[in-house]
C-alpha cells in the first residue's frame, strides 16, 4: 500500500529552536469532554527537520510527516505561515 501520499499534515508554533536544522513544535489539539461538555487543550511537543534554520521561536509553521531522521525527528517544515514580531525585530 502506497502511503506517501497521504502523509499527515499539521500546523503550530515553535517554542524552541537552539539546536542546529531543528525546532520544536507545540500541536494543540482541542476536545470536548463527553460528559461534561468542558473544552480541554492537549499540547504535544514534536522534533521538526528545518533544513535551512528558517524558524524563530513563536513562528506559525505547517510541518509535514516524514521518515525518521533521527531518534526523536519524524516531521519537517513545510511552510513558514507567519512569522512572530520578535523574529522580525531581530
Amino acid at each position: 500500500m502506497d502511503t506517501k501520499g497521504h502523509r499527515k499534515i499539521e500546523t503550530g508554533v515553535v517554542i524552541r529552536c537552539k539546536q542546529d536544522k531543528t525546532a520544536i513544535v507545540a500541536l494543540e489539539k482541542v476536545q470536548v469532554h463527553p460528559i461534561y461538555k468542558k473544552r480541554i487543550r492537549r499540547l504535544k511537543n514534536v522534533h521538526v527537520h528545518d533544513e535551512k534554520n528558517e524558524t524563530r521561536v513563536g513562528d506559525t509553521v505547517t510541518i509535514i510527516e516524514t521518515r525518521p531522521l533521527s531518534k526523536t525527528k519524524r516531521w519537517r517544515v513545510k511552510q513558514i505561515l507567519a512569522h512572530s514580531r520578535v523574529s522580525q525585530e531581530k
